[in-house]
C-alpha cells in the first residue's frame, strides 16, 4: 500500500515555499552512497512515488557538505566518511531559485536514523535495480556517476 497521499500534493508546495521565504535561494543536497559490494542506499520519502538518494535542505549557518552528513544520518541511518562533490545541478523546473548539490560517499559507517513520517523506506539496491525504481533524476545521476555518461547542468 502506498503512504502517497492527495494532502502530501499540497504539503510539499507549502514546504518548498517556506523553504523559499527562510533561504531565498534553494540548495538542496543529495548523497550517492555506496557499499562495498557496489550496491547504492535508496530512500524514499512519504511525498514522493519514487526511490532517491538521501538528501535535503541546506539549513542557515551549516555547509552543503554538512548537510550531505547530516541528510545521510537522518534519512538513511549511514554516516559517510570522505565526500566527495561530484556535480552541481539547476532544479528550478521543481522549485523556483532551487539547485542541488549531488555528493558521492565511498564509505559508511551505520548509525541510527531518524525517526519520523518523512521516510517510508530505506535500502540498499544494485545500480540496475535502482535505476528501475528510482526517480528519473535518480536514474539520470546513477548514469552519470556509474555509467560514464556526461553529467547535465540540470537535474
Amino acid at each position: 500500500m502506498s503512504v502517497f497521499t492527495p494532502a502530501f500534493r499540497i504539503v510539499r508546495p507549502l514546504v518548498n515555499a517556506a523553504g523559499m521565504l527562510r533561504r531565498g535561494l534553494v540548495l538542496g543536497v543529495r548523497v550517492v552512497i555506496e557499499d562495498g559490494s557496489g550496491r547504492v542506499m535508496l530512500v524514499r520519502h512519504s511525498y514522493e512515488r519514487d526511490w532517491h538518494f538521501p538528501g535535503g535542505g541546506v539549513e542557515r549557518g551549516e555547509t552543503c557538505e554538512e548537510a550531505g552528513r547530516r541528510e545521510a544520518r537522518e534519512e538513511a541511518g549511514c554516516d559517510p566518511g570522505a565526500l566527495t562533490l561530484f556535480g552541481v545541478y539547476n532544479n528550478e523546473t521543481s522549485v523556483p531559485g532551487d539547485h542541488v548539490l549531488l555528493y558521492r560517499a565511498s564509505q559508511h559507517s551505520v548509525c541510527t536514523p531518524r525517526r519520523g513520517l518523512e521516510i517510508v523506506g530505506r535500502d540498499w539496491f544494485s545500480r540496475e535495480e535502482a535505476a528501475r525504481i528510482g526517480s528519473p533524476a535518480t536514474q539520470r545521476r546513477l548514469g552519470e556517476v556509474f555509467g560514464g555518461e556526461t553529467p547535465s547542468l540540470y537535474w
